[in-house]
């Protein structure tokens, strides 16, 4: 057997492995010395390898040269870089140590905060900052006179120590008879002993720790307080960045602002009108902006400004303060938004009061908001998926939870989204097409029915307002609180949409003091798809994220984008369930989490709860559950030739509602009716009251004339 040309050209290029060929007897495994492979001869010469000789050797694993360590490689690797920055921390920190201390003894600090108020123009802050520097001038000197009698204060008190123990000494040896006058001075001495031993002692112990003591707070203090050059800064770190002034400095900077880069390499820092501060689940603080910057132009760059604070963009949010200069900053603890805003609060026991107001959600520093009912209306609004629909749905859960409130539900498309609140509601509709907006309409007209006889009930009760205790002492003032869901949908309708659109624009400007609530919810507030006096006159508004400044302010109030309140810097996708909400609190907007009440069949919360609601009014007053029926109609003509019949002369138009009255004592529109008013409604039907001699007489055959000729027209 001979050795192939390829087979001969790839044992030659495995010369470095040192495998010897000549010898097919060597075993590997001995221990004898390795030497250089011999060449290898072609043609006859070339010996005939046997079986187990190198030609039957396994193909050898390809050469990989060794990586060779240089100085850079040592110098760039992450492990030296992290040692590198934690030596720094130790220097830096004494660097702030030093500077801390530095400002503390001299006048530094305050001359820096004098410049600073120089140079925003702040006159009376400067003047306070130069009064300090007295101040602080003052005190310094006062403690240096005092060093200079320290010295004799201290002789004094010893001297004087010296004669008190003498004198004590005296006094126990008169009174005892082994006692001793320097009894006193050799106790003392030995306390002074002790104190020595101990503090010899407690020093041998403490020598060794006291070097890590004093590197491990000097490392805390640079990791906090001081900037760490560009090639120590390691993507890798897994530290969390502590928030305070300095590090928000430090992100406003990132951002490559002009202004803002000018004004800090001048080294004057930027104003703080109020520190970093925890303020709920985060921190707050309010910084004015150099001249030429303002504040909406950092609160555009939210994501970059969340990459400089270590946080996702959700959990930073820059609005604008009460000036254009003015930024205020809330940046919240890492993860803490991603805890929502909780379960609603009463999905397992608990009821509401209409007039206490129904649990929504909490801001975004924990604390628990409660939308208010009575006396406002409410619109919601926001781009598809952003919470929406599960901010109407936790406030009809609160609806649900007040017995003594009724529930009107109209949803102009076929969604699920409140389906499970049908058994509780005496008015559900559900569907996009037309018979379904057309029952939207007759809703409509029925409330604005309701409305008005609230507000004849109320003018008869001599009541502004309907409280608690009149709501609980008549039910025809209970409570009611209706949804229009997809509002736009019904408002555009070819059919019905103009006159739906009228009416609830007439039934959001009266139902407010009847104890009327309605939620308008919508995902395009804008001009075309909803009326603007719905928007004007809804105290409440609940602005998800929006794609411009017209729908911003048409939940927000006008002039809120112009003010700062902007639902438009709410990022779709992310800030899913946050909303900007007015009237809620006493704020003129805050950022709100709403409660999310499950509904799907995996995880169904709301049917337990729509369970104890139906149960619960029950036991109130079960005609809530019962639908609205339109009230007795009468037919004002019909009426006046009945209580004219045995007339012949005419009537004095004073006279006439009272008779009206006697004849529908339970028709409330004859209740307040007066003479005036009367005329008008008379003349509307075609019948005109002369004014002779101040009475108005209403002749009676002409009434009668106006039932014929209705008559004949019916014919």
């Amino acid at each position: 057997m001979s050795l192939d040309e390829t087979e001969i050209q790839h044992v030659n290029g495995l010369a470095h492995k040192r495998v010897r060929l000549d010898d097919p007897t060597t075993d590997q495994g001995t221990d004898q010395p390795e030497q250089a492979a011999p060449e290898l001869i072609t043609g006859d010469k070339s010996p005939e390898p046997e079986v187990g000789t190198s030609a039957n050797l396994p193909d050898p694993e390809p050469f990989q040269p060794r990586r060779r360590v240089t100085v850079r490689s040592v110098a760039t690797h992450p492990h030296t870089k992290t040692a590198a920055r934690h030596g720094a921390y130790v220097v830096a920190g004494g660097k702030v140590v030093a500077r801390k201390a530095w400002d503390a003894r001299t006048t530094a600090r305050h001359q820096r905060y004098q410049r600073l108020a120089e140079s925003t123009g702040d006159h009376e802050l400067a003047k306070h900052w130069e009064q300090r520097v007295e101040h602080h001038r003052e005190a310094r000197h006062k403690r240096r006179l005092a060093m200079l009698h320290a010295p004799v204060i201290a002789a004094k008190a010893l001297v004087y120590g010296a004669i008190g123990l003498v004198f004590l000494g005296i006094v126990l040896s008169v009174a005892g008879s082994h006692a001793s006058p320097l009894m006193p001075l050799v106790d003392v001495a030995h306390a002074v002993q002790a104190v020595i031993t101990l503090a010899r002692e407690a020093w041998e112990i403490g020598r060794w720790f006291l070097p890590f003591l004093v590197g491990y707070g000097l490392w805390s203090a640079g990791r906090k307080g001081a900037e760490m050059p560009s090639w120590l800064v390691t993507s890798t770190e897994g530290e969390d960045l502590v928030i305070d002034e300095r590090t928000i400095t430090l992100a406003i900077k990132a951002l490559r602002i002009q202004g803002v880069t000018e004004h800090l390499k001048k080294g004057i820092p930027l104003q703080y009108l109020t520190p970093a501060r925890e303020d709920g689940r985060g921190t707050f603080a309010a910084l004015r902006l150099p001249s030429g910057v303002s504040a909406e132009k950092v609160a555009k760059r939210r994501t970059d400004l969340a990459t400089g604070l270590h946080r996702a963009a959700k959990e930073v949010f820059p609005t604008v303060g009460a000036e254009a200069g003015i930024l205020n900053l809330w940046i919240a603890d890492k993860g803490r938004l991603e805890e929502g805003a909780g379960p609603y609060p009463l999905l397992t026991e608990g009821r509401t009061d209409f007039f206490k107001g129904f649990p929504l959600g909490q801001t975004l520093r924990g604390n628990l908001i409660t939308a208010p009912m009575m006396g406002c209306n409410t619109i919601v609004g926001g781009m598809p998926g952003q919470g929406k629909s599960s901010a109407a749905r936790a406030l009809m859960a609160g609806a649900s939870l007040d017995p003594s409130c009724e529930l009107r539900i109209w949803v102009p498309d076929a969604n699920f989204d409140f389906e499970l609140f049908k058994r509780r509601c005496s008015t559900y509709v559900m569907g996009a097409e037309s018979e379904y907006i057309e029952e939207i309409l007759e809703g409509c007209e029925l409330l604005h029915e309701e409305i008005q006889a609230r507000g004849r009930l109320l003018t008869d009760m001599e009541q502004p307002e309907v409280t608690r205790k009149i709501a609980d002492a008549n039910r025809r003032l209970r409570p009611l609180v209706t949804l229009l869901e997809e509002a736009h949908v019904a408002f555009q309708h070819a059919k019905y949409g103009k006159a739906i659109s009228q009416l609830t624009v007439e039934n959001v400007k009266l139902g407010r003091k009847r104890a009327v609530h309605q939620i308008v919810s919508t995902q395009a507030p804008t001009k075309d798809s909803i009326p603007r006096d719905v928007t004007r006159n809804c105290s409440n508004g609940l602005a998800f994220a929006v794609g411009d400044h017209v729908a911003n302010d048409a939940l927000l109030g006008q002039g809120a984008y112009r003010g700062g309140h902007r639902a438009t810097e709410l990022l779709p996708g992310v800030d899913r369930g946050v909303c900007l909400a007015k009237g809620l609190t006493g704020a003129r907007s805050e950022l709100t989490q709403v409660h999310f009440v499950s509904i799907t069949r995996e995880l169904d919360e709301l049917t337990p709860l729509i369970d104890r609601a139906v149960d619960a009014v029950r036991d109130y007053d079960a005609s809530a559950l019962a639908a609205p029926v339109r009230q007795e109609q009468r037919d004002l003509l019909a009426d006046l030739g009945a209580v004219l019949a045995g007339d012949v002369d005419p009537v004095p138009i004073a006279d006439v509602p009272r008779r009206l009255r006697e004849l529908a004592p339970k028709w409330s529109a004859y209740q307040n009716l007066a003479g005036t008013a009367l005329v008008k409604l008379l003349a509307e039907l075609g019948i005109k009251v002369p004014s002779t001699g101040n009475r108005y007489p209403l002749d009676p055959a002409a009434v009668r004339r106006a039932l014929d000729e209705r008559d004949a027209e019916d014919d």
